[in-house]
């Protein structure tokens, strides 16, 4: 009788977040799933409870003995466990893949985009850290583009959602909201500012992270994604926090060499995967849970005949979840 192959592990740091809650429902979806470790990114060294859709959660401590075993460890926690797992990693540990950026500086980190990646780029070396969702969208948007004609010039105003914060950005913005109309003061632990029914530049001084840090991190992650696409040039990029709960929206102007055709731009979207709507422009409200980036309003610029306009939209936790679980199951 021949042997059943044993389930691979794969442990999930911050397991009770809103990103490992989609890296799970990706993880789990059919029969031969890899068994799952769900591991507390708490400081304190305590094993954790947290309540799922059907059962409650129980979370192990983050430690050696708990990433011990593990083909891959996917951090989608804090930053500080992300770094903590760093320390503790089993010299023939899991191979690491970091959804929260914070280990981007390491020397054998690589950027890891599997939607916006040329065919035959992996790596299997290194911390693998997952760019910013946003990057992400964009650099699949410009790479596909480029194979219809050169973008001379390209700007992009990415529209923030609180979940880019955590659980605790989108009830920050909750309570902010229920807040403003009742008239009572607002919680400002997070954005150290008012974000509910206001559009942001910058958060307050006092915020959890600095907005232009953040745009800061999406610039440096859409330069390295569009390396691997010669020609594509980087765009001018703004990031704005807008009062919503989840979902990039991204607005795209570029200018091409020759007049560009709306028609031919949705036909090489839509041939490349993008859910392309020419009749109602997608919208973060109604793309919640759904995979990759939505794209509509395509229209010349009537000021510029060879410019025209792109509104994008993608689910910033599940496009960021699918390319994460993309890249351990190159390791699985």
């Amino acid at each position: 009788m021949a042997r059943t192959r044993p389930q691979p592990l794969v442990a999930l740091v911050g397991g009770d977040t809103l990103l490992a809650r989609e890296i799970r429902e990706l993880l789990e979806d059919g029969p031969h799933g890899p068994r799952v470790q769900l591991i507390s990114a708490a400081g304190d060294g305590s094993a954790s409870f947290a309540a799922g859709e059907e059962e409650a959660l129980i979370l192990t401590p983050l430690s050696a003995a708990s990433l011990e075993g593990a083909s891959v460890a996917l951090l989608a926690g804090s930053a500080a466990a992300s770094r903590r797992a760093l320390k503790l990693i089993p010299p023939e540990g899991p191979r690491l893949i970091d959804l929260t950026g914070s280990l981007e500086d390491q020397p054998e980190a690589r950027l890891r985009a599997p939607s916006a990646e040329p065919a035959g780029t992996a790596s299997s070396a290194g911390i693998q850290v997952i760019a910013h969702p946003a990057a992400i969208a964009l650099a699949m948007l410009l790479g596909q583009l480029s194979k219809l004609g050169t973008v001379r010039r390209s700007v992009a105003h990415v529209f923030e959602p609180a979940s880019e914060r955590g659980q605790r950005g989108v009830e920050e913005l909750q309570k902010q909201t229920v807040a403003v109309l009742s008239l009572k003061p607002l919680p400002t632990e997070v954005f150290d500012t008012q974000i509910a029914f206001n559009m942001l530049a910058r958060y307050g001084e006092e915020a959890m992270e600095p907005l232009e840090g953040v745009e800061q991190r999406l610039e440096r992650h859409l330069a390295s994604l569009l390396h691997a696409w010669p020609g594509v040039a980087m765009p001018s990029l703004r990031l704005i926090q807008a009062p919503v709960f989840h979902g990039h929206s991204v607005s795209v102007w570029l200018e091409f060499d020759e007049s560009p055709d709306a028609a031919a731009i949705a036909q090489a979207l839509a041939s490349a995967g993008f859910d392309v709507r020419p009749d109602e422009p997608p919208a973060n409200a109604g793309i919640a849970g759904l995979s990759g980036v939505s794209a509509g309003a395509i229209a010349t610029d009537p000021n510029n005949p060879r410019a025209c306009w792109i509104w994008l939209v993608a689910d910033n936790l599940k496009l960021a979840a699918e390319n994460a679980v993309a890249v351990a199951k190159e390791s699985l």
